[in-house]
C-alpha cells in the first residue's frame, strides 16, 4: 500500500471516545512525518458542517428517513471531491471520524433502512473509495450513554431510544465481523488510559507495514 490509499477511520457509538482516540492517531501518523488530513462526518467542508447541523440539530426532528439518508451521502459527495480524494491524491494520508460504516449502523440498523440501498448509494458516490483500516471503539451502550450525557445537550441522534442504539452498536460489530482484514475492535469500555494503549498499537502495527 503506497501513501495514496492510507484512508483510516473511526467508529463507534455515542460516549466512545473518539475525539481522545483521533488526537492519538494524530499524533502516531504525524511522529512518522506524514502528510495527514483530520476530518469528520458529516461534515468537512463549509456545505457538509451546514448539513451536519440539520442532521444534528433539532430544528427538523420529525425528518424522513430517506431524507436523513440522503443528506449523509449528500455531505459525503462534497467531502470526497473537496477534501478527501484531493488529499490522498497528493499522496496525505486521511484521518475521518466517522464514514459511511456510520451510515450502515444508524440509518440501516438502526432506522432500519434496506442495507442494498445504501450500498447502491456507497458504489455511486464512491466509486471503489473505501477505508483501508477502520478503528471501531466499541462498548455497552448505557456505559456509552451515560459517558456522552455528562459532555453536552444531546444532539437529535443522542436523543434516540436504547434500544435503537443497541441495533446501532450490534450493527457495528456485525461491519467489523464480515469484514476482519479492515476492521480493528478496540475496548472502549476500560479507563482512558488503557483505551489509547490499544489505539497506539493498531497504529502503530498499521504504520510499521504501510508508512
Amino acid at each position: 500500500m503506497n501513501r495514496l490509499r492510507c484512508f483510516i477511520t473511526v467508529e463507534g457509538i455515542e460516549g466512545a471516545g473518539k475525539t481522545s482516540c483521533l488526537e492519538r492517531i494524530e499524533e502516531r501518523i504525524r511522529s512518522r512525518g506524514l502528510p495527514l488530513l483530520v476530518t469528520r462526518e458529516p461534515g468537512g467542508t463549509p456545505l457538509g458542517e451546514d448539513l451536519r447541523a440539520l442532521l444534528l440539530g433539532h430544528l427538523h426532528a420529525g425528518m424522513a428517513q430517506d431524507t436523513e439518508l440522503l443528506l449523509m451521502f449528500a455531505a459525503r459527495a462534497e467531502h470526497l471531491a473537496a477534501q478527501i480524494e484531493p488529499a490522498l491524491a497528493s499522496g496525505a494520508w486521511v484521518l475521518c471520524d466517522r464514514f459511511t460504516d456510520a451510515t450502515y449502523a444508524y440509518q440501516g440498523f438502526g432506522r432500519g433502512i434496506d442495507l442494498a440501498r445504501i450500498a447502491a448509494l456507497e458504489d455511486w458516490v464512491q466509486g471503489a473509495r473505501r477505508p483501508n483500516l477502520t478503528l471501531l471503539l466499541d462498548l455497552p451502550v448505557e456505559l456509552g450513554l451515560q459517558r456522552a450525557g455528562k459532555r453536552s445537550t444531546p444532539d437529535r441522534f443522542e436523543r434516540e431510544t436504547l434500544a435503537f442504539f443497541e441495533r446501532v452498536r450490534d450493527g457495528y460489530l456485525d461491519l467489523a465481523a464480515s469484514m476482519p482484514e479492515r476492521y480493528r475492535v478496540i475496548d472502549a469500555s476500560q479507563p482512558l488510559a488503557n483505551v489509547l494503549q490499544q489505539v497506539s498499537a493498531q497504529i502503530d502495527s498499521f504504520l510499521d507495514v504501510y508508512a
